[in-house]
């Protein structure tokens, strides 16, 4: 896994918790169809892009995004009722997401405090399935591993939490991501908006400790309200 830094505070461990961004890829082909659907694609990832954060857009955050296209490599889970938790820790929520963009948010004001925030695209069905999944997962998944490109991390103390936002359906969960006898504090939330995916993962680098690491860090509340009040505004309108 290549891990970089983005801006001033964002900070990443060795795990599979993606807190740069990443280009998505998009099918081609020789035929018509395939130019279709190519050109579709196009114009799903110029609409996230537009609807997706922006610096100045969340004061008190450096925001950055990698425009360079990179190889898609999906987490493996150790157990297969986990998978769609270690899905979430790679560049796109699963594979059934047709474009995702990316965004990278670093706290200028609490360091060691990070965000990745993403949006993707998706048909209905599979956009709510996946929410499905999700709240599956966390109910029966309290802990697994995942391998990303040779490079394993562990997850525990994964726990469903409580966590007030809009859209149509979210779920929301916590964990603590264990790197070399170091745990360190992770919080997810995933949204639904119509058809589009909104995905936000918190760590804190500040504050790694053993026992009850979940409680120390959350989704910054300005952060998810901006980015999901610019879904809405973005990509409802006509």
């Amino acid at each position: 896994m290549r891990v970089k830094a983005t801006g001033r505070a964002v900070l990443v461990t060795a795990s599979a918790l993606l807190l740069t961004t990443a280009c998505g890829s998009s099918g081609g082909g020789s035929d018509g169809k395939a130019s279709a659907r190519k050109g579709s694609s196009s114009a799903a990832r110029t609409a996230l892009q537009r609807a997706a954060l922006e610096q100045g857009d969340v004061p008190g955050y450096q925001v950055s995004a990698d425009t360079t296209a990179q190889g898609r490599s999906r987490p493996q889970a150790d157990r297969k009722l986990c998978q769609p938790l270690a899905d979430v820790m790679g560049d796109q929520p699963n594979p059934q997401a047709r474009e995702t963009v990316n965004r990278g948010l670093g706290s200028q004001r609490k360091l060691g405090l990070a965000v990745a925030a993403s949006l993707s695209a998706y048909t209905r069905p599979d956009a709510e399935k996946l929410i499905r999944d999700l709240r599956a997962a966390v109910a029966a998944c309290s802990g697994f591993k995942v391998d990303l490109g040779g490079t394993s991390s562990r997850y525990g103390s994964v726990r469903a939490r409580p966590y007030r936002i809009g859209g149509d359906e979210s779920v929301s969960w916590s964990a603590s991501s264990t790197q070399v006898n170091v745990e360190t504090p992770v919080h997810i939330v995933v949204v639904r908006q119509g058809a589009t995916i909104v995905r936000f993962m918190t760590i804190n680098l500040g504050a790694p400790v053993q026992g009850r690491a979940q409680e120390l860090v959350e989704v910054p509340r300005d952060v998810a309200d901006k980015q999901l009040e610019k879904v809405r505004r973005v990509l409802s309108a006509p």
